[in-house]
Parts: structure tokens; C-alpha cells; sequence
């Protein structure tokens, strides 16, 4: 691992790495194992890691904690190495600002959207998202990386990051990454080490009101005024050394605030921001105030419902705050839907099916006769293509479920040979795979569910609590594609089939490609569980599945 502290250093190491792809996670020291999560993330997903510890002085203000931020650089270098970081850019202010001491009227800044600066955190905070804004768009423009990585706690800071991106035409994907939390839900946070033995326990109280407001919402409560009521009750409960700075439900990306959030699809960011006190009657010199921030996102998506399961709920009740996630991995044709479909009915959690997901997005691209390897053109389709998942229970038993894109359904139009053939073309497309992840994150938040696709393991959900890589022969995947065929076609006009054999072609040719894209490929997780489905049928494939969660 390299240190650079100056531009011209760094600069010149990256114009020695020619084509290698870069991940940048930028940060300001001071490193937990949040941070790491997003050092191991990149490190999964790019050739190349470099963390930025920068302690930016333009994002405090005048009365906030810049000279007693933490910097403890050596501790930091030490857990970067460990985490496999290629390189650390760790410059002093001089090298950025000309300065150890900016001048907010002296340096050119750059200045987010008003309507997403004077909102949470900013009413206590009035300059922070300038400083923000500034020094990621100087990293950003530094390193010019392939992606760069931010964590989801700081929430209004992501949503700012990823405007900042589409209005600047900042290089680099923004890849925003879920919460990592302690095993009492407290958020992971540099400043969680100005906390007092005491002032950790009290701080449990912001998850605690967040996952109140969320367990009403999963019982179907929808009206903002309600929720937030919910989590201001349990707020309330707190010592009085934790005092509440806002609390509050917004439109994750735009920051807005909602009234309610009712529309199929739609989500809401539940965020509130604390002061906790340092504790005046320990023994110990006290510390000082710490201002913490936690959120949860609630969606709305009939999929997305819990099953009425009382067996499964009681098991899920003996575990922790966050309940396990099972992430199914393996090539196409493996069962995986119909298991996780099964598996999350059985078990009363919820499914998330990935794969309809990329077929949605993949029939939507062809519809408007975009080229599918034409990457620029798909990107820019993005933001119009609007997909719902709705359950489909059907005589107690789930099937796949209704898809619509904008309004229109499309859930057998998405399994024809067209879309087949076209969809790991879309599916390796990085614009495509950060606008669905993001997407999938956003249900994974709370843990509980049971998602299936080609990276679920190793790339959506890489601490899934358990990994499966469901596999079969290409041969024996092949005989099922035909069979699936054969019954599609009954009742319907006859059609010419494709023989085993070209189907055997074809689903090799996938494999291939799957395994060999640039952007999450096929690949098993390290610590996934193999199960080869050749000689078992989708029932034996659940039952093994479901002893391994009860095992948990």
C-alpha cells in the first residue's frame, strides 16, 4: 500500500494504471468498520482502491469540533492496509486550499441545490453541504475514479453527492452503501468515540424510534404525521442528556418532505439527527457532545410485505435487530426464483426478485428501440423507466410476480427469448447495476428478506448472514428451459421450439458471459454455501436451504 500527500504524487501513480478500473472511498479518518465495508466493497468491485482521509475544514463551522475531529493516521493506515486498500491520499489543507485555514469568502465553492441544503441538517449546520459539496467534487476531480463509494448514514450528504454527479457531470459512478450498525443498532460513527459508557446506551435510542416508525409501516401505516409521531413517542422516553435536532420524512432523493407515502413504489427517508450530552456524573473527565445521525428508508411495494407466517415471525423475533438476509446466487437456469420465491413464503420473509427487475428494464430498452450494448443510450432511459413488483399469491402458493413498467404490465412480456437473450448485456451495465442496487439496498436495510440473482452474495448484499450458490449442469439447466417451453406453448399458436441442443449452446454462451463481465460477474461468494440441483427437486432444495436458516 502507497501514501500519498500531495497531487503530484498521486497523480502520477494514477497515470501509471493505464486501464485498471478505481475505486475512491472518501473520508475524513478516524476509521470504524463502516469505513472498512466500503473499502471491502470497492475492493470487490474495482482493480484499483484508494481511500481519501481528508478532514475537511470547510464543512465545519465556526462553533463545531475541527480541532478535536480525531485523526489518529497511523491507526488509520493500519486498517487500510488490512482492509487491502491499494493507496491512501492523505493531504494537509495546504494542499487543497492553499491553507490550513480556508476563508469561506476566499475559496471558490461549489453550492448544492438551496432546497437540499437548508433541510436537516442544514438548519443546524448552514455551510457544512458547501464544504461538502466542495471537497468531493475536488476528490472526485483529482482521482477521476470508476466508482466512488459513500456510506448511507450520512443520507442527505448521499442524495447531495449523486446531484452533484448528474449536475456536474462528475466522473465516476456514486455508489451509496447500506448502514453498518453495532449489534444494538447503533449507527457505526467516528464521533461514537466521544460517547460516554452511559451516553453509548442512550444513544440506542435513535434506531430505537426509527424501527418503531417502521414496524408501524410495515402493519401499513402510510400518513407522515403518524410515523413520526411513532418515533417521537419512543424519542421521548430518552434521559434527558439526548436532545432531538430534527426528525423528520423526506423524498430520499430530492430531500422533500412528504405527507404520506402511498403511491405503490414510492419511499420515504426517515431521518433524525441527536445531540447526546456527555455524562456530568461519571467519575471520568466528561466528554463532549456528540451529534449523531441514523435513518431507515421505508418503501412501499405490495411485494415487499411481510407473510403472514407466525412461526417464522417468532423466529425472526429471537434475533437480532436485523434480522438475517439469504442471498441465492448462480447461473441462469439453477431454480433460483422458484426456491427463493418458496423459501421467503415458507419462512415468512420477503422476496425480492432481482432477476424481474433487469428483464423489466431490459423490455423497456428494447421497446424503444435502443440498441441494448449501446451503454450511453441505456443510461440516458434510466430515469423514465418506472418498475413495480406486486406479489402474486395464488391458492396460498407464491408465483412469480406481476411486473409492470409505467403503469403497464409486462410479466409475461419479459420472459421471451428476446429479452433472455438481451438481459446480461443490460444487467452488465454500470449505470444500470448502481440504479438497481440501489434500489435492492433500499429493501435489504432492515434485513429479513430473500433475494436471488447472479450477485447477491458477493456484490448487493455482500454480509448476508446466509450466502447459497444454487448451480446444475448445463445440460440439465437446458432440459428445463425446454420443458418450461413446452408447457409456456400449450393453448397457444404452435411455434417452432429450439432443440436441446441449441439451448444447451445458448445457455453455455451465457454462462460465459456472466462470468466474464467487467461489472459484478458471476462469481461465488467465498463463504456461500454450494448446492448442485441436478438430482433434487425445488422442495429437497428448500427444505436444505431452510434447515441452514434455522441454524442462524
Amino acid at each position: 500500500m502507497q501514501l500519498f500527500n500531495t497531487l503530484t504524487a498521486l497523480r502520477e501513480y494514477l497515470q501509471a494504471l493505464g486501464d485498471k478500473t478505481v475505486g475512491l472511498v472518501p473520508t475524513m479518518g478516524a476509521l470504524h468498520v463502516g469505513h472498512l465495508s466500503l473499502i471491502e466493497r470497492s475492493r470487490q468491485e474495482t482493480d484499483i482502491v484508494i481511500v481519501s482521509i481528508f478532514v475537511n475544514p470547510l464543512q465545519f463551522g465556526p462553533s463545531e469540533d475541527l480541532d478535536a475531529y480525531p485523526r489518529p493516521a497511523s491507526a488509520d493506515s493500519a486498517l487500510c492496509q488490512d482492509a487491502g486498500a491499494d493507496a491512501i491520499f492523505m493531504p494537509p489543507p495546504q494542499e487543497l486550499y492553499g491553507t490550513s485555514r480556508p476563508d469561506l469568502s476566499a475559496v471558490t465553492q461549489v453550492v448544492p441545490p438551496v432546497t437540499m441544503v437548508n433541510t436537516l441538517c442544514g438548519h443546524s449546520r448552514p455551510t457544512h453541504f458547501q464544504g461538502v459539496a466542495t471537497v468531493v467534487t475536488k476528490l472526485l476531480n483529482i482521482v477521476r475514479p470508476t466508482r466512488a463509494y459513500f456510506g448511507q448514514k450520512d443520507a442527505q450528504q448521499a442524495a447531495i453527492i449523486k446531484r452533484l454527479k448528474t449536475d456536474l457531470n462528475l466522473p465516476g459512478n456514486i455508489v451509496i452503501c447500506p448502514i453498518v450498525r453495532e449489534t444494538d443498532g447503533l449507527a457505526l460513527s467516528s464521533r461514537n468515540r466521544y460517547l460516554s459508557e452511559q451516553g453509548r446506551q442512550q444513544a440506542t435510542v435513535l434506531n430505537r424510534s426509527l424501527r418503531a416508525a417502521e414496524a408501524a409501516f410495515v402493519k401499513g401505516e402510510r400518513n407522515a404525521a403518524v410515523l413520526l409521531k411513532t418515533a417521537k413517542t419512543v424519542f421521548d422516553t430518552s434521559s434527558s442528556n439526548v436532545r432531538l435536532d430534527y426528525l423528520t420524512l423526506v423524498q430520499p432523493d430530492t430531500l422533500e418532505p412528504l405527507q404520506t407515502i402511498d403511491a405503490e413504489g414510492a419511499t420515504g427517508l426517515l431521518a433524525l439527527a441527536a445531540y447526546i450530552a456527555p455524562d456530568t456524573t461519571a467519575s471520568t473527565t466528561p466528554g463532549q457532545t456528540a451529534r449523531l445521525l441514523d435513518n431507515i428508508v421505508l418503501t412501499n411495494s405490495t411485494t415487499l410485505t411481510q407473510a403472514s407466517n407466525p412461526q417464522a415471525s417468532n423466529h425472526q423475533a429471537s434475533k437480532a435487530s436485523h434480522p438475517p438476509i439469504i442471498a441465492i446466487d448462480g447461473p441462469a437456469g439453477a431454480g433460483k426464483s422458484t426456491v427463493a420465491r418458496q423459501l421467503a413464503h415458507n419462512l415468512g420473509l420477503l422476496y425480492l426478485d432481482t432477476g424481474a427487475m433487469y428483464r423489466a428494464l431490459t423490455w423497456y430498452v428494447l421497446q424503444q428501440k435502443v440498441d441494448p450494448a449501446a451503454e450511453a443510450e441505456v443510461a440516458q432511459l434510466l430515469p423514465n423507466c418506472h418498475i413495480q413488483l406486486i406479489a402474486n399469491i395464488q391458492n396460498n402458493s407464491p408465483q412469480p410476480p406481476q411486473v409492470r413498467v409505467n403503469g403497464e404490465d409486462v410479466t409475461q412480456a419479459i420472459r421471451t427469448a428476446e429479452v433472455t437473450d438481451q438481459v446480461s448485456t443490460i444487467a452488465a451495465q454500470a449505470a444500470v447495476r448502481q440504479k438497481l442496487v440501489e434500489q435492492q439496498q433500499q429493501y435489504g436495510q432492515t434485513g429479513g428478506i430473500v433475494a436471488d440473482g447472479r450477485d447477491i452474495g458477493t456484490h448487493v448484499f455482500p454480509k448476508a448472514e446466509l450466502k447459497v450458490f444454487l448451480t446444475a449442469s448445463v445440460g440439465e439447466r437446458a432440459q428445463r428451459r425446454y420443458r418450461d417451453l413446452e408447457t409456456a406453448q400449450t393453448n397457444k399458436a404452435s411455434t417452432q421450439l429450439p432443440t436441446i441442443e441449441e439451448l444447451t449452446e445458448s445457455i453455455a454462451e451465457r454462462d460465459y458471459k456472466d462470468s466474464h463481465r467487467d461489472v459484478s460477474p458471476l462469481k461465488k461468494a467465498d463463504d456461500a454455501i454450494e448446492i448442485v440441483t441436478d438430482e433434487l427437486s425445488a422442495e429437497q432444495v428448500i427444505e436444505k436451504i431452510a434447515r441452514l436458516y434455522q441454524q442462524l
